[in-house]
């Protein structure tokens, strides 16, 4: 048969709207027009962008939605080649004046204000069968071959762990549970506002970190 061809990964993006003190989120923009710059631009063979899709910031009045998009791509995803489907969560830290990678989720709702659906859990479990809120679930991504990808191409990135404790981790650590579940892999990246970082090398930065991650998975 001679040497396989490249792996199928299909990444699946998904990005916030706006919430109290971000009134423009970039990861909806990101989101928004990821696929048009995909086409244009082109992604490497074997790698596909799959469903772009902005959430609600919130958490547990979201929940069923991002279910939703959890389930739909396992159902779409092609299971027959042996394919990875992973899903990269985009989050932003308004505070932040890099991209950070995340290594992992914590099993704690503590949120520092109300999210968009008025819900502000203090020191919950996510999932209460998981147990304790000091649990943690790690992402089966490789995130220092990411990093030092990224880095290489000149992009100003860091690893982290700690997605803090508001709807960022909580979505991660449902999709981090899902994933693992499902024999799939889950990633998520905290961006900083456009003023910080302006939208056309945010937009490479996406690109790039989705061929990282075709590259190392």
């Amino acid at each position: 048969m001679g040497s396989e061809g490249p792996k199928a990964i299909t990444v699946h993006v998904t990005g916030f709207k706006k919430f109290l003190g971000v009134s423009e989120n970039p990861t909806e923009k990101i989101a928004d027009n990821l696929k048009s710059y995909v086409e244009k631009r082109g992604l490497p063979s074997g790698l596909s962008l799959g469903s772009c899709t902005v959430l609600e910031t919130a958490g547990e009045g979201a929940k069923s939605h991002l279910y939703e998009v959890l389930e739909s791509s396992v159902v779409s995803g092609d299971k027959n080649s042996n394919g990875t489907v992973v899903w990269l969560h985009l989050g932003v830290n308004s505070g932040a004046t890099k991209f950070a990678i995340e290594r992992q989720a914590v099993n704690e709702a503590h949120f520092r204000c109300p999210d968009q659906l008025g819900w502000q859990p203090q020191r919950l479990p996510i999932v209460v069968e998981d147990g304790s809120i000091l649990k943690a679930k790690e992402t089966s991504c490789s995130t220092e071959s990411i990093f030092k990808l990224l880095k290489s191409k000149g992009f100003d990135v860091i690893q982290s762990d700690d997605a803090g404790r508001f709807v960022c981790n909580y979505v991660y650590y449902h999709s981090l549970r899902f994933a693992e579940q499902k024999g799939h892999k889950s990633l998520f990246v905290h961006v900083p506002l456009f003023s910080k970082i302006d939208e056309a090398t945010q937009m490479q930065f996406v690109v790039s970190l989705l061929e990282a991650i075709a590259a190392t998975c």
